[in-house]
């Protein structure tokens, strides 16, 4: 498996990493023995790079992790890279959350997850959302406390602006920035990928496939009762209609290359910036499978400036997240 830097450390990880968080919420029903043997095969394909939050099934994702870690051994775990985050502060049941920045929360936070993940450092340690109640220099204040404590190596942000990256770097370097980055989500590029790589942070795409959309294997209608997607304003109406299209012109490219929508949407992202590490999502190993191929990929510049035009940030309909999850979003 190639591999990227993480951060000032220059900690090497996988191109690719796993994004864990459908494997306890969100995406419907999930089995635990299937992300565990999932988890072990990306492993073994060389994924040394795992996300997790302590929101992801209010625990439950932590708990999961903790358990392949448990059985990995010491010296294998020594390979693994885990990135977990706090923040989001939600009541079973409901989607609606708050954001928790202050200090003391922080501080619980982390002991609560090092526990869950049977850990005595966190690799990389994200604030998920922010507070601007909170000033970013407290927060931060209190994150670089537990690098200092051996409790984290290394912090990060999710979902933050250029201003609060910087601000945030004043106070302690940030490994990571963490957000929504795809052929449909293009707001990173206005400044943000910039700035991380001036000042070495590497910049972690979630969500790289659309939430699947990309793949062009999912539709509204196909997502089961619990699926969060539901209610996702791309995923509904004319929007879904329009979006849909600009998939089917990805599966036409994809095609002339002889691979998967999902494998020419992840080597997008790998072929434009250095500094950028997808963390696409899954619960099967031939998903899985099929996604660290990618990573062997090379575009040509006819193909990045087709697939640049296909998904022009002004033909992509639709919110991101509905109202509520748009909370702590910079």
């Amino acid at each position: 498996m190639k591999q990227r830097i993480l951060g000032q450390m220059g900690t090497p990880v996988s191109a690719i990493g796993l994004g864990c968080m459908g494997m306890s919420e969100f995406y419907g029903a999930s089995d635990d023995e299937q992300s565990i043997a999932t988890l072990a095969r990306a492993l073994e394909l060389g994924v040394n790079f795992l996300d997790t939050a302590d929101t992801y099934g209010f625990g439950h994702n932590e708990s999961l992790i903790g358990r392949l870690l448990k059985d990995l051994g010491s010296a294998r775990r020594s390979a693994v890279v885990i990135a977990s985050k706090f923040g989001i502060v939600r009541t079973p049941g409901a989607y609606e959350r708050r954001i928790d920045n202050s200090p003391a929360y922080v501080r619980a936070a982390c002991e609560a997850s090092l526990q869950r993940l049977g850990l005595e450092t966190i690799d990389l340690y994200y604030c998920h959302r922010r507070n601007p109640e909170v000033p970013i220099e407290d927060m931060v204040g209190a994150m670089a406390e537990l690098v200092r404590a051996g409790k984290v190596r290394q912090i990060g942000l999710s979902e933050v602006s250029e201003s609060s990256l910087r601000k945030a770097h004043g106070v302690h370097p940030i490994a990571a920035v963490q957000s929504e980055y795809s052929l449909w989500s293009r707001e990173p590029e206005h400044g943000l990928l910039a700035a991380c790589a001036e000042l070495g942070t590497t910049f972690v795409a979630y969500s790289p496939l659309g939430r699947a959309f990309l793949t062009g294997t999912v539709n509204s209608a196909a997502l089961a009762a619990g699926d969060f997607r539901k209610h996702n304003p791309r995923f509904s109406g004319e929007a879904e209609a329009a979006n849909a299209a600009l998939v089917a012109g990805l599966g036409a490219l994809a095609a002339e290359r002889g691979v998967s929508s999902a494998q020419l949407a992840l080597a997008w992202l790998l072929s434009r910036h250095a500094h950028v590490v997808p963390i696409p999502g899954t619960r099967q190993v031939k998903w899985l499978e099929q996604n660290v191929a990618a990573v062997g990929m090379t575009l040509t510049t006819a193909e990045l400036i087709a697939l640049d035009e296909l998904f022009a940030p002004d033909r992509v309909a639709g919110a991101r997240y509905p109202e509520a999850g748009m909370i702590g979003i910079e």
